[in-house]
């Protein structure tokens, strides 16, 4: 068995669920499964009290099996819920103003980069991770070429991690996987899996072992 830091991990999307029981249900099979680095919580079309009580319920399933919890967009929530931090998809201002407030005490993650220079621009504010894709981009089998090309070159040249957004399938883990991405973002591929959500996790951490680059030490 290998260590799972020394190739792609797996980090998790909440999907959308009026019932909060059964996505807490759903998010716990999930991280069940095995390795997970973190598990990023949208905020969908709840309100922000919705969302604050939502985010309550979900931060301790999360911290429980040893993943980061991130809060996206509202740092009053992640603040509250206790999260481990904020991922933050709006203008560069705000993701400087999230960087310079927060960090060390919260992990900072930025998505938005929707080509090389808004990338570079964000890569100079120094956050923890930066995201390629859209947290609902899921909406094909494969992950998107244009956020496999952006994970490529990014980890051939930059050391702040990146996040690619993968497809519907699990087998689009891999495909992130080769471009030596740290992380590979999965949504549908996990919770709509025909065999449930915790028998996804073990398949994608299973090709991940066995088919994943290594990464350097």
């Amino acid at each position: 068995m290998t260590e799972p830091e020394d190739r792609c991990r797996l980090v998790l999307i909440v999907p959308d669920d009026d019932d909060a029981a059964e996505q807490a249900k759903r998010l716990e099979e999930a991280l069940s499964g095995g390795d997970v680095a973190s598990v990023i919580l949208p905020q969908y079309s709840l309100d922000d009290q919705a969302f604050q009580k939502r985010a309550e319920a979900l931060v301790p399933v999360i911290q429980a099996a040893g993943a980061a919890a991130l809060i996206a967009g509202d740092s009053r929530v992640a603040g509250r819920a206790k999260a481990d931090g904020l991922h933050i998809a709006g203008p560069l201002a705000e993701i400087e103003e999230a960087i310079d407030k927060f960090v060390p005490k919260l992990i900072i993650g930025a998505g938005g980069a929707s080509d090389r220079h808004h990338a570079l621009e964000i890569g100079e504010l120094r956050p923890d991770y930066i995201f390629f894709g859209k947290l609902d981009g899921d909406i094909k089998p494969e992950a998107h070429p244009k956020n496999l090309a952006l994970g490529e070159w990014w980890a051939s040249m930059v050391e702040i991690p990146c996040i690619v957004m993968g497809g519907g399938d699990t087998a689009s883990a891999l495909a992130v996987a080769e471009t030596s991405a740290e992380f590979v973002a999965l949504r549908a591929a996990v919770f709509d899996h025909p065999k449930g959500a915790a028998a996804a996790v073990a398949e994608i951490n299973a090709i991940l072992d066995e088919k994943a680059p290594r990464f350097e030490a």
